[in-house]
């Protein structure tokens, strides 16, 4: 090894500078490694097989574990999006919150103690949700509702007390008629919803069998059972319900929902007298009335009369239209079919429709309070659908049944087609009409009710047509406890994850449990 002398770079000359670079032998000895190396690394590669890119194959993998692969992936996804959700919340309700106080008069030490207060209850519901609710934590008291797929039952909480309003739905009737996104639109809407006009739901859960939804019970009854008793409503009444619906469907379309299946069943009644909306998707005929396949029959002709009573309506007087529709309506209610008398022509279309279907159901409910009758309501769905389909000339007002011209052109600007339709550029259209003169669209939910039920007790029930339910087919199965019948195989169960729901404001309340 030789060190080589070398002159600087710089112009000082009295300094010397050593660096190290091979000479000789051992520049020989460098380059003959360097070549052995290089060698060495060829031989190698040629060794290695060629690159082969990794293909996602599930060839070779029997069906059950391919089952059980998909299961899995179905409920992580689910597990983290949920939980990714719930940290969104919280640091949604911790913001609000901190906003509200900032605003607020009051000690530091006092806007503290609201935050910790709220983290408490944060705490209180990650671990309410972590408790598995079932059918056992609750007791049936009457059951006040049924429908083709399940049935609506008064409940009590078995340790609490607390009265709900369970709805229960047949898992493999929701598969079978292709309800899945119904049932999942039901849930969403009730689910995201905390407006007063619309039905409060705190849980739902499921078992092999069945969904559950566990909602506040409304014991006023329903729009129609009012309809019923009363035949038909002043227009001072009707201002009042038709005002408020139209509230509760603004509050619904700004969730960004359409209800399509607005009809006097599906409006409730809460013990002071006020409306609430409900049956988002799956109320009672909603599942043929909604179909295509159901469409497709009436378009082809198939008429069917539902055990009603076939009559000419057209000859009836009003009185005896009347009379005739009160008597046929409640076993449309119940059956499998159900009433198309609500429902907008453009959905019979299948061409496409907008929140503007809801506005059309409003114009025929409105009819129906004033003149004691639904519009187009006939002997059986197939001519109801023509009438509607034909609404420019089968729209008739009744000749001796008088309402004010404003009644009329209101009725008549909803039910009409929908590019013209009022209310579709928003529900202020709907309020500026001058029908609605004098009400109070910010107070209307505080003030007196036309009709206050008069009730005798938290399970009374005198508003429901409970007697007439023990005609009505069993929609729910009534074996014993533990004895599964018609169960969903685990593949399709897959289907319902992610419909247990439980509401924040209402488990973190006292005594809830």
């Amino acid at each position: 090894m030789d060190y080589v002398y070398t002159n600087p770079p710089s112009s000082n000359q009295d300094q010397m500078y050593y660096s190290y670079s091979p000479t000789g032998s051992d520049a020989m000895n460098s380059q003959y490694s360097y070549q052995q190396q290089q060698q060495q690394q060829q031989q190698q590669q040629q060794q290695q097989p060629p690159d082969v890119p990794f293909q996602r194959s599930t060839e070779g993998f029997p069906r059950s574990a391919l089952d059980r692969a998909a299961a899995a992936k179905l409920r992580l996804e689910y597990y983290y999006k949920t939980a990714l959700d719930q940290a969104i919340e919280r640091n949604q309700r911790r913001t609000e919150l901190e906003k509200r106080l900032l605003h607020e008069p009051g000690s530091t030490e006092k806007k503290n103690r609201q935050l910790q207060s709220l983290g408490r209850k944060e705490s209180q519901y990650l671990r309410l949700r972590r408790t598995r609710m079932g059918l056992d934590d609750f007791n049936t008291v009457k059951v006040i509702g049924k429908g083709a797929f399940g049935e609506v039952r008064l409940v009590q909480a078995g340790d609490t007390g607390k009265i709900y309003a369970m709805k229960t739905l047949r898992k493999s009737d929701m598969l079978k008629k292709d309800q899945l996104a119904h049932v999942k639109a039901e849930r969403d809407v009730l689910a995201e919803s905390d407006s007063p006009w619309v039905v409060q739901l705190y849980f739902s859960f499921q078992d092999a069998q069945y969904l559950y939804l566990i909602m506040e019970f409304l014991p006023g009854g329903d729009l129609m059972t009012m309809l019923i008793k009363y035949d038909t409503f002043s227009e001072p009444v009707t201002r009042f319900y038709i005002a408020e619906i139209v509230l509760a469907l603004e509050a619904i379309h700004k969730l960004g929902f359409i209800h399509r299946d607005i009809k006097p069943d599906n409006i409730l009644i809460d013990k002071d007298g006020h409306i609430k909306l409900s049956d988002f998707g799956l109320s009672t005929g909603f599942h043929k009335t909604h179909d295509s396949q159901y469409y497709q029959r009436l378009l082809d002709g198939a008429q069917s009369t539902n055990g009603t009573e076939s009559i000419n309506l057209n000859i009836l007087s009003t009185k005896e239209k009347i009379a005739t529709w009160k008597k046929n309506r409640r076993a449309l209610a119940y059956s499998t079919v159900g009433t198309p008398d609500y429902i907008a022509p453009e959905i019979f279309l299948q061409r496409g429709y907008g929140q503007g279907c809801d506005w059309w159901s409003l114009g025929a409910i409105m009819f129906e309070c004033v003149c004691g009758f639904p519009p187009f309501c006939s002997e059986n769905p197939h001519e109801t659908y023509r009438k509607i389909m034909n609404w420019r000339e089968t729209l008739v007002f009744p000749d001796d049944q008088p309402i004010s011209r404003e009644a009329e052109d209101l009725i008549r600007r909803l039910i009409c087609d929908p590019e013209h339709r009022l209310g579709r550029n928003g529900a202020d259209e709907i309020k500026a009409h001058p029908f609605f003169y004098g009400v109070n669209w910010d107070t209307i939910r505080s003030e007196p009710s036309p009709h206050v039920p008069q009730l005798t007790s938290i399970t009374d029930t005198s508003y429901f047509p409970t007697d007439e339910l023990e005609a009505v087919p069993e929609a729910v199965d009534t074996a014993p406890h533990g004895y599964q019948t018609d169960t969903v195989n685990a593949t399709k169960d897959l289907a319902f994850v992610g419909y247990t729901f439980k509401r924040f404001d209402y488990l973190t309340r006292k005594n809830v449990f």
